[in-house]
């Protein structure tokens, strides 16, 4: 008898019947493949880590202070809120080559107290392979265990053996569990391998490293339900062209979702960035048109970025809008404010903005910042050195408050800059900080004639 089949969207899940080219529900091409379907009643059947469980009150629970346990590097634990939960899922994704493996390989030793072990796995790499660039990483311990497996069953066997402090997968799309017919890498494999591992995590109280591939847009291969399905998901970013990585924290059941931790990627592996303003700001150029310093918030850290801005006229019939780090259709925006509130004429102009060093800033606070750049390319007037800017733009020109400007502020003057220039509204609300003069401003046109001859 023939084996029923169904055909399964690998980037949505959505099942068919027969072979669709483009996949109704998500929109994509070529992407159903078909799959064997289970037999009924030969499914795995769901345990609970505890099968004597029932409902409980929720003030009948008794609260126990979380204990967390600490990388040794100081800025994965404050991406991961401190330390790593006993018992909770991490999946790290990013780029090929942006240091994920490096990343997890120098924390483990320094994961475990002495006499414990952690276990690497590894579906892509052999263990000769990982021992040269342990070696390359100065990683000289016997509490490292590796493993070249992708069968779930035989993982879990070893786990069972070795009784590990922690455990890393590298990669979710190698692993494959028997108990389904597809390829590794389907989105039934990873849904059931990542549910195993999680169901395992949670009831032998051991951590668990995910290592997952990413799409060619960015967001982490395989179903949606991954990222559910685990406590942490943490992404690497950085420009190959740059010799720093940012670890950014997008869900986090235990900790902030907005805090990052900065990198940089040398001969002997990752090294923390304690101040990554200074390292940011280290090029800056002192006076340069088009050039700012703004504050960007990302968790309960402050960083100063530059900000540059190039305008010139164009030479098509459709002026040229490009923007690296920041969203082009905010900064279409604040162009279309500044003709309208300020009078510019930019119909006739190309306008580049960028932020240096490869980050990503996503929030409005650098709405001010971004504004002055355009202008002082536009008018070949360089804005001080020494100045920071920050600040929200409305759609009627005026400048609104952000949020922790008091934070922003001592950072900067921390970093040695004399002048900042912000919203009344938070002014009207700050003491005087030490070391900075504070202007305070109403509306966009004001700020131009506070840092613009």
């Amino acid at each position: 008898m023939r084996a029923k089949t169904t055909f399964l969207c690998q980037a949505c899940g959505h099942q068919s019947p027969r072979w669709l080219g483009r996949c109704p529900d998500c929109g994509r091409w070529n992407s159903m493949k078909e799959e064997r379907l289970a037999v009924a009643g030969q499914g795995r059947r769901a345990v609970l880590p505890d099968a004597s469980s029932k409902p409980t009150p929720i003030d009948a629970i008794e609260v126990v202070g979380e204990h967390r346990l600490r990388t040794g590097i100081g800025e994965f634990d404050r991406v991961l809120g401190g330390g790593v939960i006993p018992g909770s899922v991490v999946l790290i994704g990013g780029d090929p080559g942006i240091g994920k493996t490096t990343l997890l390989l120098q924390a483990l030793p320094r994961f475990v107290s002495k006499g414990e072990r952690v276990l690497y796995v590894s579906g892509e790499e052999s263990p000769r392979q990982m021992k040269m660039r342990g070696d390359r990483l100065g990683i000289h311990t016997s509490s490292l265990y590796l493993l070249a497996e992708t069968s779930l069953e035989e993982i879990l066997k070893a786990v069972q053996d070795l009784q590990p402090a922690a455990i890393v997968v590298d990669s979710i799309q190698t692993v494959y569990t028997d108990q389904i017919t597809s390829a590794p890498g389907s989105i039934s494999q990873v849904q059931e391998v990542s549910a195993q591992l999680m169901w395992f995590a949670k009831r032998s109280g051991v951590p668990v490293f995910i290592i997952g591939h990413v799409t060619k847009e960015g967001a982490i291969a395989g179903p949606r339900l991954l990222e559910h399905i685990v406590d942490t998901v943490l992404y690497f970013e950085g420009d190959k062209g740059h010799t720093y990585r940012i670890l950014r924290a997008v869900k986090n059941r235990f900790g902030s979702t907005n805090e990052i931790g900065v990198f940089e990627m040398k001969d002997t592996g990752l090294e923390e960035v304690g101040n990554p303003s200074e390292l940011f700001l280290a090029e800056r150029p002192q006076h340069s048109t088009g050039s700012v310093v703004v504050s960007s918030l990302e968790g309960s850290r402050p960083i100063l970025v530059e900000l540059q801005a190039l305008v010139s006229p164009t030479g098509y019939a459709m002026p040229k809008r490009m923007a690296n780090g920041v969203e082009i259709n905010r900064v279409s925006l604040l162009l279309a404010v500044m003709e309208k509130r300020l009078g510019l004429h930019l119909a006739g102009q190309d306008v580049y903005v960028n932020v240096v060093g490869g980050m990503q800033i996503d929030e409005p606070a650098i709405d001010l910042g971004i504004v002055l750049a355009v202008t002082s390319s536009l008018r070949e007037s360089p804005i001080d050195h020494a100045t920071v800017v920050l600040g929200e733009l409305g759609l009627g020109g005026e400048v609104r408050a952000v949020s922790q400007a008091e934070l922003r502020i001592r950072e900067a003057a921390k970093m040695g800059f004399k002048r900042c220039l912000l919203p009344e509204r938070n002014l009207a609300k700050l003491d005087p900080v030490e070391g900075i003069e504070l202007v305070g401003v109403h509306e966009v046109g004001e700020a131009l004639d506070a840092v613009l001859v």
